[in-house]
């Protein structure tokens, strides 16, 4: 069929449709493959071509190709083109829903306390009552006020000991204390270490200020001490970093010995350490903190986020020394100036009432429940700690991790794969589930029967890749 006849044909069941314009285009190619019109291997016009036939623009066309792609529709080749997906005919690969479940965030599951509205609305009708306006909508004070931070302070106090007021700084989240360490302690074409696997923001900032990244081997244990010894006597790095606690992804806890090797090499190296600890408060009995170990040589990042809402946009940031203070303080000035006035008053009202810890017990309580869900269906595995957010689910040998994603993307759920958290080497067969975004219970076990499922799906006799 010539180009101009089968965006003809296109057109017509776009008409068709409903939602979006590019999800029209894709409808419309994949019936164009199921129907046998277009087969695989065979290239698609021009993204420009079909933009003026269809009468649209570039972007509509770009953004189809790229949900085909998502999809595994098609394939692109620089310089070559798009062509429709080997294996994209085959009905094993047709979506048999049309909604996503999304199981890419780690979110903390809003809990199951009736009273969490209502209290919301007399925290926000009292704070109207006894803060003025003017005070609420305006700039507020770089890393916090003193009540701020006396509040953060006692909220880390069982992670890290005892902390002054003084010594902790309020930002508006994680990623901001993140960017502004990574400011403070390494410059352009400077080098920090972490896990192999880690957290995607790191990459993200690393990037962004032209850091770069070198990852460490580790065992089921995380950081092996000999290749850390290792990696700072040849990289001269200026500074690690890590998640100890339930490690994002790998959900690995450091045990206690080996959390006392890592400070001591990194005091024998004289760098600092960026410990970024959202999920501890997870525990009934967490293991000491690397700041709690050496305060003097670790930046200690706290984000609400994960505890209880990322909507709150709270990070509380202990520092090592007054320098370090004085320069961090500085740079979270220049990235995000102050926290939000009415979520900062909301914070520090629930810190004082004790409802924070009222929605952290609830937010505990049904990771837990979550968990249990998770290993009833998909059995005992590595990656499942009990108390976290999330799975790294180990993937049988016939699947690497971009298939399975997109395989699972065609059974309607959305995973993580493992590409995301690489930081060097080959990317294992894993992926990340996050178990807390889902609302309902009910629909947490269908999407764990649903992965399970796709595990119990056999591609050996078929290893054509899609993505």
């Amino acid at each position: 069929m010539e180009a101009h006849e089968l965006l003809q044909s296109w057109r017509d069941t776009i008409q068709q449709s409903t939602g979006p314009l590019y999800k029209g285009i894709v409808q419309a190619l994949a019936l164009s493959v199921q129907q046998g019109v277009l087969k695989e291997g065979d290239r698609l016009p021009t993204q420009r071509l079909i933009a003026s036939v269809l009468g649209t623009n570039l972007t509509t066309v770009t953004r189809a190709f790229r949900e085909a792609h998502q999809i595994g529709l098609v394939d692109a080749t620089a310089g070559r083109g798009t062509f429709i997906r080997i294996g994209a005919a085959t009905r094993q690969w047709q979506a048999t829903r049309t909604s996503i479940v999304d199981m890419t965030m780690n979110l903390p599951p809003v809990p199951n306390l009736p009273s969490l509205a209502t209290s919301m609305q007399t925290d926000f009708q009292n704070l109207f009552k006894s803060q003025s306006m003017s005070s609420l909508m305006s700039y507020r004070v770089t890393g916090g006020t003193y009540d701020e931070r006396y509040q953060g302070a006692k909220w880390i106090e069982p992670l890290i000991g005892s902390r002054r007021p003084d010594d902790i700084v309020v930002t508006s989240g994680a990623q901001t204390a993140l960017a502004a360490a990574l400011s403070v302690l390494a410059s352009p074409g400077d080098i920090i270490l972490t896990e192999k696997m880690t957290y995607p923001g790191l990459r993200t900032v690393a990037s962004q200020l032209g850091i770069l990244l070198v990852g460490v081997d580790g065992d089921e244990q995380g950081f092996l001490p000999s290749a850390l010894e290792e990696a700072c006597q040849t990289y001269c790095p200026k500074a690690i970093y890590c998640t100890p606690t339930i490690q994002n992804p790998t959900t690995i806890t450091l045990p206690f010995s080996r959390r006392q090797s890592l400070v001591k090499i990194a005091h024998d190296a004289g760098i600092y350490i960026i410990e970024d600890d959202p999920y501890s408060l997870l525990l009934d009995n967490p293991i000491p903190a690397l700041a709690s170990l050496e305060r003097g040589r670790v930046i200690y990042i706290a984000t609400l986020a994960k505890v209880l809402s990322p909507g709150l946009r709270t990070a509380y940031v202990a520092l090592p020394n007054p320098e370090i203070h004085q320069r961090f303080v500085a740079a979270v000035r220049a990235f995000s100036l102050t926290n939000a006035g009415l979520l900062s008053a909301l914070t520090l009202r629930w810190m004082q009432t004790g409802q924070a810890k009222t929605i952290l017990a609830g937010i505990k309580s049904e990771f837990r429940l979550r968990q249990s869900v998770a290993r009833n269906i998909l059995g005992d595995r590595p990656g499942m700690d009990p108390n976290g957010p999330h799975i790294w689910l180990h993937l049988p040998s016939s699947w690497n991790s971009s298939d399975f994603v997109a395989y699972a993307h065609h059974r309607g759920l959305s995973l993580l794969p493992s590409s995301v958290f690489s930081v060097s080497g080959s990317s294992p067969a894993n992926v990340r589930i996050s178990l807390g975004g889902i609302h309902a219970i009910n629909d947490l076990e269908k999407a764990m029967k649903d992965v399970l499922t796709l595990l119990r799906y056999n591609r050996a006799d078929n290893k054509t890749p899609i993505v």
